[in-house]
């Protein structure tokens, strides 16, 4: 279980980003973060990935337990091999490489020549275009495509906790719905999930749980279903609907992910 414990998170030691969040991932679990731009949902997923340092963040207060593990102040090579891996926002592929060499890329950290191939299958079998277009250079890729080698490249390392930044941004609505079905994949094959989204339909259609943050505060979480019927929530990120989103009664194998592009 991934616990964020009063985390407070400055940025040049003035810009208060993240102000006393607590929240838990549990293992098996899809938890989704909701808010606006600048609520803190980026800074929170730096500091769980160990990257906040190259963003000149800072950890003022609070800490970040995997299990027994404190990945507080570890970087985020260590943090990777402890099994929490980041999909970063804007899919940040090697353009100039092609889709094979962006996914060894992804698992060079990985000496387990059992392991590699094991990933590289469940990579193709969740995005089978990869294989089709493993020799073309990743930067001519469709965007949907591009997303799908990101988090194809991300679950190289195996990751026990998989973190996804904003994975349906710049992409076209019929392919965000297929990022869903995705995420729940994934996590039906044992991968716990921290999803940060603006796109609240989707996301609370496929978590567990979710957390909303304000200005770097929590100011709503619970049961996803139960925030999704929330006046707050349905006013602020589900365009006075009056609908919650639909959730995923089981975690069938996909069956169109092939035909993804954006």
């Amino acid at each position: 279980m991934l616990t964020v414990d009063s985390l407070q998170v400055t940025y040049g030691g003035a810009v208060e980003a993240v102000r006393g969040v607590s929240m838990e991932v549990p293992d098996g679990a899809v938890v989704a973060v909701l808010g606006s731009n600048g609520a803190g949902k980026s800074t929170l997923l730096r500091t769980i990935s160990g990257t906040l340092r190259l963003h000149r963040g800072r950890v003022d207060a609070g800490s970040v337990r995997l299990g027994d593990l404190d990945l507080t102040r570890r970087d985020a090579g260590q943090i990777v091999r402890a099994g929490v891996v980041q999909v970063p926002e804007g899919r940040r592929i090697f353009g100039r490489l092609t889709v094979e060499e962006n996914l060894r890329a992804g698992g060079m950290g990985n000496r387990d020549r059992a392991a590699k191939a094991e990933a590289v299958a469940r990579v193709h079998d969740l995005f089978p275009v990869l294989r089709e277009r493993a020799g073309q250079r990743a930067g001519l890729l469709s965007g949907g495509e591009q997303q799908m080698l990101a988090i194809g490249r991300a679950l190289m390392a195996s990751p026990r906790l998989l973190l996804l930044d904003e994975p349906s941004l710049g992409l076209a609505p019929r392919v965000i719905g297929q990022i869903g079905e995705v995420v729940a994949e994934i996590n039906r094959q044992g991968t716990a999930v921290l999803l940060v989204e603006q796109n609240a339909t989707m996301a609370l259609g496929v978590a567990d749980r979710a957390y909303v943050l304000d200005v770097g505060k929590v100011s709503l979480s619970g049961n996803a279903r139960e925030l999704a019927q929330t006046d707050e929530v349905q006013r602020l990120y589900l365009g006075h609907t009056g609908d919650a989103p639909e959730q995923r009664t089981d975690r069938a194998p996909l069956r169109s992910l092939s035909r993804w592009s954006a």
